[in-house]
């Protein structure tokens, strides 16, 4: 048995924990941010970073902590409970939402200049070659670290890295001005901008891929298997923050190069102008690989959680069906998968990150399920109302918006927070009183 990694496997394990959480939101959404945000530029990128870098982080840490994936988390939940919450997070960021938008950001944002068919054409037979090679890549999970981590991820960074320096160096613009949903709270807008990266929710899911490849690797000491783990996430931050920042300034300074660009435009017209011709084939590698390698995580992370539950049916065939589902969905389109993927990530995203806080302090809880049952269920109610305003529906969400109001800065996305305050305080109270009860 092992005692420890060496320094070129844990720079490997923080690789690839890096290029599973860097795929098409976190390449997508950061210029979006820039563009809302503007001269406030700061702010916003903060709020994304909090949400985009700082929870994913805890929620690696959480699952380190408890030494399991999300069933561990939920065990304090009812049976019932802690199975839909873990349904609904594993179909966003796989066969729903997530999965599907890799493919879909490779072609629109990478390939979509070097095909010649139509835009449906083109689409269905890179999704088509896209996710039969994720497919393949993940019928391997025990080679992923070697795969990811040692060939993937140092190419990709490079790439990156070129990108960024010169969107430092060269700005096509100066910083344009804040928009006006943007200007009363940058960063709650940039906070919950963030959310539509999945990483939070992903890292629920990654976590335990994280953990795994620690013990493949002869570790199985908890408190070792808890230190790398650590620092695969902290590697895996520092990139992913070395690259939003730049991506974040990016569209705060294209206003004047890419005014009416779309979300999957604007990168591909930036790059263009810093590269030349040689932006195409630069932005094509880099998004081809990022979205990959987070496909092939994705699938490997799903496969096993649907075999878990379901053992009779393979994860060989679990991860083919999910594969062939995300063709069919790729071929929806980029900003139809983001329009639908907003009201359920705003809904599931704060019971996640109460979920992941909880975790880390479970040990000083005492009666932790029912600290987890009020707190959940309290910021459960908050989010809905979120994710009802945030479906633009008719009637809908106007009722949900006046309800909404009602709560302590429900304003700003943040009226999740009093309940979730206030459930976890219940819980410890409740918890209190049978301990009094029973003495």
């Amino acid at each position: 048995m092992k005692t420890r990694l060496t320094g070129l496997e844990l720079l490997a394990l923080g690789f690839m924990t890096f290029a599973l959480f860097l795929g098409a939101g976190n390449i997508v959404f950061p210029p979006q941010v820039g563009v809302g945000a503007g001269a406030a530029f700061w702010p916003a990128a903060l709020g994304f970073l909090a949400t985009a870098v700082g929870l994913p982080l805890l929620g690696i840490l959480a699952v380190a902590r408890v030494g399991g994936g999300l069933e561990t988390l939920t065990a304090p939940l009812p049976r019932l409970a802690a199975l839909a919450f873990g349904l609904g997070i594993y179909l966003a960021i796989g066969p729903l939402f997530a999965l599907p938008r890799t493919g879909t950001v490779a072609f629109e944002m990478g390939m979509r200049p070097f095909v010649s068919l139509s835009d449906g054409t083109g689409l269905a037979l890179h999704s088509l070659l896209f996710f039969g090679l994720a497919t393949l890549l993940a019928l391997m999970p025990g080679r992923l670290m070697d795969i990811i981590g040692k060939w993937i991820t140092p190419l990709l960074i490079l790439l990156l890295g070129l990108i960024a320096l010169a969107t430092l160096v060269a700005p096509q613009g100066p910083l344009g001005e804040t928009q006006a949903g943007w200007r009363a709270a940058p960063f709650a807008e940039g906070f919950r901008n963030g959310y539509l990266t999945m990483d939070t929710l992903a890292s629920l899911v990654f976590g335990i891929l994280i953990v795994t490849a620690i013990r493949d690797r002869g570790i199985h000491e908890p408190r070792l298997v808890a230190r790398y783990t650590l620092w695969a996430g902290i590697i895996a931050a520092t990139c992913l923050a070395a690259v939003y920042l730049p991506l974040t300034y990016m569209g705060a300074t294209s206003h004047e190069l890419a005014a009416q660009a779309g979300s999957g435009e604007l990168i591909p017209t930036y790059v263009a102008a810093l590269f030349g011709p040689w932006g195409p084939v630069l932005l094509a590698a880099v998004i081809t690989l990022a979205c990959l390698t987070t496909a092939v995580g994705l699938l490997t992370a799903c496969g096993e959680y649907f075999h878990g539950l379901w053992p009779r049916l393979p994860y060989r065939l679990l991860v083919i069906a999910m594969g062939g589902f995300a063709i069919l969905v790729a071929n929806q389109g980029l900003e139809t998968l983001i329009r639908v993927s907003i009201p359920v990530l705003v809904t599931l995203y704060p019971p996640a990150i109460v979920l992941i806080l909880l975790s880390l302090i479970r040990p000083w809880l005492g009666d932790a399920p029912r600290v987890f049952r009020w707190a959940l269920s309290l910021t459960l109610v908050a989010s809905l109302l979120d994710g009802l305003v945030a479906t633009e529906l008719a009637g809908v969400a106007d009722t949900a918006g006046a309800l909404q109001q009602h709560l302590p800065l429900g304003e700003t996305s943040f009226g999740w927070l009093l309940p979730a305050l206030a459930g976890t305080l219940l819980g410890l109270a409740a918890s209190r009183r049978q301990r009094l009860l029973e003495t």
